[in-house]
């Protein structure tokens, strides 16, 4: 038997350790490892993430920028065409911009995992002994801090260009907070991509191919009712259409009982479906 030695101040002299003594002290038993419970290990994950963000904060250019751009833009360019002046097109644009905008940004939580798969990184959180959706989870929770300053932003803007809520602060709140749980439950889309998919810009290509379909075929610029029939069929049935009517209603004091109905039961039905499928994907890995 093999020994170590080590000095204890309270001994006079060297004390003899065996190596299975020192093995005990170094690891610890499986059964008295504590496992982190279901919240702390997402708010951890969540945390990782957002300091990503701290030690690259040009990671926030694409929720700032961008959509500054696409208010600036829209507004001026087709305001006066679509709604004879750019304040009265700006009350109907903004919420919709802000829609936009927060979908768009969602698909960065699959490409945010597929970097970390591509580094090898994704192999280590599978051996802590944690809960296991808690780096999903921690993903999806970190990536609302971008949906929130997008947010903020491009109120900002829109408040400066003329945009007037009638419901307030209240309504404002209550209108981001539903575009909030949206987007939570439809960013599990991408993290089943991330997970699928082989590169980050293969996700980024599928992520693009259907959030562009899905933002502008919809009520987010114009309203429906000037488009030809086949196409009402299908934008007003869209979930980023009813999105955009409730994120209005809110925000001009209006109570949209059933376009939040409607918000909320897409909702409920992307977690139910991609939920599983994105889990199910990460235990096969």
């Amino acid at each position: 038997m093999t020994t170590a030695t080590k000095t204890d101040d309270r001994a006079d002299g060297p004390v003899r350790v065996s190596s299975e003594s020192l093995a005990e002290l170094l690891v610890a038993p499986a059964g008295a490892r504590p496992r982190a419970g279901a919240a702390a290990a997402s708010t951890a994950f969540g945390w990782r993430a957002m300091l990503k963000i701290k030690h690259l904060p040009e990671q926030l250019f694409d929720v700032t920028a961008m959509p500054i751009m696409f208010v600036l833009m829209f507004t001026y360019l087709f305001g006066g065409a679509l709604a004879g002046s750019t304040e009265e097109y700006i009350q109907f644009l903004l919420p919709g911009i802000l829609v936009m905008s927060i979908i768009m940004t969602t698909m960065y939580t699959g490409i945010s995992i597929n970097v970390d798969i591509a580094k090898g990184v994704f192999d280590r959180f599978k051996t802590l002994p944690i809960w296991r959706p808690a780096p999903m989870v921690g993903y999806l929770l970190g990536d609302m801090l971008r949906y929130t300053v997008a947010s903020v932003v491009i109120l900002t803007v829109g408040l400066i260009l003329g945009f007037r809520p009638d419901g307030g602060v209240l309504g404002v709140l209550a209108g981001v907070a539903l575009l909030l749980v949206f987007s939570f439950a439809f960013s599990w889309v991408w993290t089943m991509f991330g997970l699928l998919l082989r590169t980050e810009k293969s996700v980024m290509g599928v992520s693009m191919m259907v959030i562009f379909p899905l933002s502008f075929l919809s009520n987010v610029f114009v309203d429906p009712r000037t488009m030809p029939g086949w196409l009402q069929a299908f934008v007003n049935n869209s979930p980023v259409s009813h999105l955009c009517e409730a994120v209005r209603s809110l925000m001009a004091g209006d109570r949209p009982a059933s376009e939040i109905a409607w918000v909320l039961g897409w909702a409920a039905l992307l977690l139910f479906v991609f939920g599983p499928v994105t889990m199910r994907l990460y235990a096969r890995r």
